[in-house]
């Protein structure tokens, strides 16, 4: 019996794509400046199924990248030396809502918005607000520890995680709970943010948050970024800790009007929104602490939204700021760093010395209250040239991230995009230990290969399957 009829005996036929058109739908994720095509992908529908599809890929020593909606951004489900694409997007069933443990136990393939909406009716949510939630899958989150801009008040996915049913690189079914119990070693931990690499999560469940009493939003213009960057420090230095504090730049906020003419104020450097949550009486204080640090560092003006409508028209503005960018250029290379706030203001007028360098145009987009920096990087990718200066100004911007006191990642992942970049981070006997505890999980070395940790073979990793990336970088 070959492989695809076995796939095939799995899943189902229709759940099971090997045409070279089909496939090629999947040859990456939003990050696509790494390509590389799939030999198959599945369709799984249950945990069951996914055990049987990994007892045969462990068996016949195939590859396997996990999938989810293909939302992430730095090329975690790019299948780099092809294999199997496990796609989860089946499996879409919120198995239980509990109103009293304040839980939801769903399966992977759930959106991060559905699991909002399913928990409304009781008042709860789930916090981890990726901007792209309504698409984005919960095993994505979890693979890469996601966030989104209310993480600075209510914490990453890491955080709402309670429990998950795992499938593991020889097929066997495993369940990590750290609901009840505290275990010497928390498995659980390990495993979100590890990027498919370690085992498969199927089921999760997740903690899920009570709704805020009262929610207040601000939109406030700024005449430098840097003034913008001082304002974010001096709110938090002050004890208050909204539940989200987002920056966009002039570019960004100018290709955000041109698609909502929604009022905004073209002249301003930068725009800075300020969200507080929680009783009333707190917000009260917290609200004129705020006005006062953004008055403070000469904010030209500042409104609050005086109802829901106006909130979300605030949001809205926000969430589509990288589509809006699809005005301004093709494509757009978004990257994800860290900062310490303090240096906010500095790391961003280095990347704009970068963009000078290169000749390049970046907008800037921020998770401001944490630090978490998403510049994006403007260009074409039919300009081949453009395309190499992009990659160099990328990575010199996530070294910048780590000079100032940063690192490389703060919700996108390393993935295949930054695995370069790990030793301007860690020592190589950090990097041993990383593979030393993978292999522990995957010692067949199927699960994700060529992510995260860089091995010996730096063209293409492990096989013959050199990317763009890596040839620009490493001359392959």
């Amino acid at each position: 019996m070959n492989l695809l009829h076995e796939l095939k005996e799995i899943v189902g036929e229709e759940n099971v794509l090997h045409d070279p058109v089909d496939l090629s739908v999947y040859e990456c994720d939003a990050e696509t400046l790494d390509l590389s095509l799939p030999d198959y992908v599945v369709l799984p529908a249950s945990t069951k199924e996914v055990s049987r599809v990994l007892k045969l890929a462990h068996e016949h020593k195939i590859p396997v990248s996990p999938r989810g909606a293909g939302t992430g951004l730095s090329g975690g489900a790019t299948p780099v030396h092809g294999g199997i694409s496990l796609v989860l997007t089946r499996m879409t069933k919120i198995l239980q809502i509990d109103p009293y443990e304040q839980t939801a136990t769903v399966q992977t393939g759930c959106t991060n918005a559905s699991v909002s909406e399913a928990s409304k009716a009781h008042n709860l949510h789930f916090a981890p607000d990726p901007s792209s939630g309504i698409a984005s899958t919960i095993g994505g989150n979890i693979a890469e520890n996601a966030g989104g801009p209310h993480c600075l008040k209510y914490g990453m996915t890491t955080n709402h995680v309670l429990g998950a049913t795992v499938v593991m690189s020889d097929g066997s079914i495993a369940k990590f709970n750290n609901w009840y119990q505290s275990p010497d070693v928390d498995l659980l931990g390990l495993l979100v943010g590890s990027e498919g690499t370690m085992a498969i999560v199927t089921e999760a469940i997740l903690k899920l948050t009570p709704n805020s009493q009262s929610i207040q939003t601000l939109l406030a213009y700024f005449p430098t970024v840097s003034h913008c960057g001082k304002a974010v420090s001096a709110i938090v230095s002050t004890g208050v800790i909204p539940s989200a504090m987002e920056l966009v730049d002039q570019i960004t906020l100018n290709a955000v009007e041109d698609y909502l003419h929604m009022g905004l104020d073209r002249s301003a450097a930068a725009l800075l929104i300020v969200e507080l949550d929680g009783m009333e009486e707190r917000i009260a204080i917290e609200r004129k602490m705020v006005e006062e640090q953004i008055r403070r560092h000469k904010a030209t003006s500042l409104e609050w939204a005086t109802n829901a409508y106006e909130r979300m028209k605030i949001w809205k503005a926000r969430k589509s700021a990288f589509g809006a960018l699809g005005r301004v250029t093709p494509h757009g290379y978004v990257l994800d760093g860290v900062v310490p706030r303090s240096r906010l203001a500095e790391a961003i007028e280095l990347i704009d010395k970068i963009g000078e360098k290169w000749n390049l145009q970046i907008a800037n987009v921020a998770h401001a209250g944490d630090g978490n920096l998403h510049p994006c990087l403007l260009y074409n990718r039919d300009n081949k040239e453009q395309v190499e200066r992009v990659i160099k100004a990328g990575q010199e911007i996530l070294h910048v991230c780590v000079q100032v006191g940063g690192t490389l990642s703060g919700e996108h992942g390393i993935g295949v995009e930054k695995i370069h970049d790990m030793p301007f981070v860690f020592s190589q006997d950090d990097l041993e230990i990383m593979l030393k505890v993978r292999d522990v999980f995957d010692p067949a070395g199927i699960m994700n290969p060529g992510k995260v940790i860089p091995t010996p073979k730096r063209c293409g990793e492990t096989g013959d399957r050199p990317l763009l990336r890596h040839q620009v970088l490493s001359g392959c």
